[in-house]
């Protein structure tokens, strides 16, 4: 599928840290992000706000940059309920909003939500089917609301690129947007995030990194992943090892940032959203995201 016109810029923003913030101290930083410059404000799903009423606050908060889902989980609603979702806040906000869908991880929905998970691109195909197929008799978007398919593997990004308007791969590698790029072609959107400490320290910026990755290397979507690119069951140990960290997680001062998005830009990434890491992962890190802010000029 080719690009829709929503405009991404050539950074984002991906956070976590607005979930911990009342709504409306969300809705003030989603503003001063805005205001920074950054072309996209990207959250994702799990134990908090549900994704579709979350991207309306943050909509409503701001006046042109994209909300983005990275990612509303398919497990979460069923797919007439996620299309009406995405066409409401798209005919509301034109060109403003960007749903990333993803098949999540076994335990958030074995465990977590009582469901059974089933393979991924086979299930995420059908959910498209469905969602293409769903009955929607509201006033209409004057254009078609586009998508993104969280994808790591082969296959997944194929279906991006087949049934979707790109891909938004996480916790990846340059080298993996370079491979991304040739499997989607030169279309689609290829919205990569990245994780960025602004900490010259090697062992302060190491350990947090490892802090962020711990939840990541317990699910194998990701470890497997990173056994396609060149680590082993090694790297997985105690944390992760330094290739490791070093691989997945920018960090050094704003020149070593700046270097590492390039990086994305130059495999063939559209856009890429970065996530500032601190030592408080709830803390909203306004002082990081003011400081990068200069990227995006």
């Amino acid at each position: 599928m080719a690009q829709s016109s929503i405009q991404l810029g050539r950074i984002g923003i991906w956070t976590r840290q607005l979930e911990d913030q009342p709504a409306t101290k969300a809705q003030e930083a989603a503003r001063e992000l805005e205001e920074l410059g950054y072309g996209a404000l990207w959250f994702g799903e799990a134990f908090g706000r549900e994704v579709l009423c979350n991207s309306g606050l943050l909509l409503a908060a701001t006046k042109r940059r994209v909300i983005a889902t990275g990612i509303a989980n398919i497990y979460a609603r069923d797919a007439m309920a996620m299309a009406s979702g995405q066409k409401t806040l798209a005919e509301a906000y034109p060109n403003r909003f960007l749903l990333g869908l993803g098949v999540s991880h076994i335990p958030l929905v074995e465990q977590l939500r009582g469901h059974r998970y089933e393979k991924p691109v086979a299930t995420m195909r059908a959910y498209l089917d469905a969602m293409d197929g769903a009955p929607y008799s509201a006033f209409p978007p004057a254009t078609k609301a586009p998508r993104v398919l969280a994808a790591l593997g082969p296959k997944m990004l194929e279906l991006s690129g087949e049934r979707a308007d790109g891909a938004h791969p996480y916790n990846v590698n340059p080298e993996h947007t370079a491979e991304a790029r040739k499997i989607l072609g030169p279309q689609p959107y290829l919205c990569p995030e990245q994780a960025v400490v602004l900490e010259t320290d090697p062992q302060k910026a190491r350990a947090i990194g490892r802090a962020f990755l711990a939840l990541y290397l317990t699910l194998p979507n990701y470890t497997n992943n990173f056994l396609r690119y060149g680590f082993d069951e090694g790297d997985f140990k105690d944390g992760g090892s330094n290739k490791l960290i070093d691989a997945i997680i920018a960090w050094g001062d704003l020149d070593a940032i700046r270097a590492r998005i390039g990086e994305h830009h130059s495999a063939g990434a559209d856009h890429v959203c970065i996530q500032v890491l601190t030592a408080d992962p709830k803390g909203l890190p306004l002082r990081e995201w003011r400081e990068l802010a200069v990227l995006t000029k």
